[in-house]
């Protein structure tokens, strides 16, 4: 690891905490998410991060993320995260399973396999947090309830 990637990440560290603290699994390698993804039955909803080192990520999409994931009564099976910039390959692999362009940061909701909510950048940035939080809620309360 060269002295620009040592550096990064240790910027990110805190940044992958405030989803891990709150057990979102870390996916690292293509093998992880692969795996992750393959361990999903077609019951299972799985709750994805892509995290990043933006300013919309820091103030408004892992704080409303955790916020949901921890308090709402109905909540995903999963919760992974990846991290943009930091694990590009394993980022990569995970966008493979989205239809949707790159986005980082984004949240990405799946029922087995199937995507069934996005929200991409463009739906974090310059926006209330409580409306990106609505989004998180009313996407768990839809495809997460029994």
């Amino acid at each position: 690891m060269d002295a620009y990637q040592a550096y990064m990440r240790e910027i990110a560290e805190p940044m992958r905490r405030e989803l891990t603290n709150y057990d979102f699994t870390e996916l690292l390698e293509p093998s992880d998410v692969d795996q992750y993804m393959k361990d999903a039955t077609d019951d299972t909803t799985t709750f994805v991060v892509i995290n990043s080192v933006c300013g919309c990520a820091a103030g408004l999409a892992r704080p409303a993320a955790v916020t949901v994931a921890s308090q709402n009564p109905i909540k995903p099976d999963r919760l992974a995260t990846v991290f943009a910039g930091q694990e590009r390959p394993a980022t990569e692999t995970l966008r493979e399973y989205i239809d949707e362009p790159a986005s980082s940061p984004s949240m990405a909701l799946f029922k087995g396999q199937e995507l069934v909510s996005f929200l991409g950048r463009s739906d974090i940035e310059n926006r209330a947090i409580e409306d990106i939080m609505t989004d998180i809620k009313d996407a768990f309360d839809t495809h997460c309830a029994k």
